[in-house]
This record gives C-alpha cells, sequence and structure tokens, in this order.
C-alpha cells in the first residue's frame, strides 16, 4: 500500500504543484478539500493524468472545486483519446517538461506532489530533476498493485 507522509506544506507563499496519475489522485483530495473549505490563500495546481476522461477519479468534483477557489486550478490531460466514449476539450498526451514548464512558469519557487503509478512518479521526478527542481522540492507517493 501506500507509505509516507504526504501533506500540504506550511509556507503559504510557497504554491503546490501536485502531479497525479489515475488513482494517485486519492491523497490530493483530502488537501484540495481541506483547502477550499478553509479558503487559503495558497496558490495549488494540479496536473492530473489519465487515459480518459471516463477514467479519471474525482474529475467533476475537481472541476468543481476550482470554481469555487480562485486559489486553485486544475489541469487534466488524457493520453488515450481514441479509446473514449466521451468528449474533451483539454490537455491530451503524457505529462512532460514543456507541459509542466507552460502551466507553472509563474509560480516561483512551489513544493512538487507526486502520486501515481511507481514508473510514473519516478519519470515526474526525473524531468522535474532535468528543469533543475531539486529533490528537497519534491514530495511523493507511490501507489502499487495497479
Amino acid at each position: 500500500g501506500p507509505f509516507g507522509s504526504l501533506t500540504l506544506h506550511n509556507d503559504r507563499a510557497r504554491a503546490a504543484i501536485f502531479i497525479a496519475g489515475g488513482i494517485g489522485i486519492t491523497p490530493f483530495m483530502s488537501i484540495l478539500r481541506q483547502a477550499a473549505q478553509d479558503q487559503l490563500p495558497q496558490r495549488l495546481l494540479l496536473l492530473y493524468s489519465n487515459r480518459r476522461p471516463e477514467d479519471a477519479a474525482f474529475l467533476a468534483e475537481l472541476q468543481q472545486i476550482e470554481q469555487q477557489n480562485k486559489n486553485f486550478r486544475l489541469v487534466a490531460t488524457m493520453t488515450q483519446m481514441n479509446n473514449s466514449s466521451q468528449p474533451w476539450e483539454g490537455e491530451t498526451g503524457p505529462l512532460n517538461q514543456e507541459l509542466i514548464g507552460k502551466i507553472s512558469g509563474d509560480l516561483s519557487a512551489p513544493i512538487y506532489y507526486l502520486a501515481g503509478p511507481p514508473g510514473m512518479v519516478e519519470s515526474m521526478r526525473q524531468t522535474l530533476n532535468q528543469a533543475g527542481i531539486d529533490d528537497d522540492g519534491i514530495r511523493s507517493e507511490e501507489f502499487y498493485g495497479y
């Protein structure tokens, strides 16, 4: 199962960028719900990757949270839209350095949170490292048993 302590950092001046793959969204949901309820002034960005919209757990709720919390932005991407029965107007393709840079470019010294399948988490950690993000600015949780 998942291990570790994945909680939001206390420095509200630093943004949080959550990167989730599939059911890796689960540990972030309580953080995002609480931030919306408490109306935290902290900027929060979620990059959420799934194969298809119908596979994206909590997608409707995340879209609703984005409407309620002006400091939260959701960027969802779908990687296998050719297999989808639902339309999708958002991003497509895998998470990569270009997308992360485009979406997070105006955030200064954010803390990155990664959760999802081990391969995705490791790939994102390497991508962030290659972009100059030190491991001290990255927190992660890996989900085994998919």
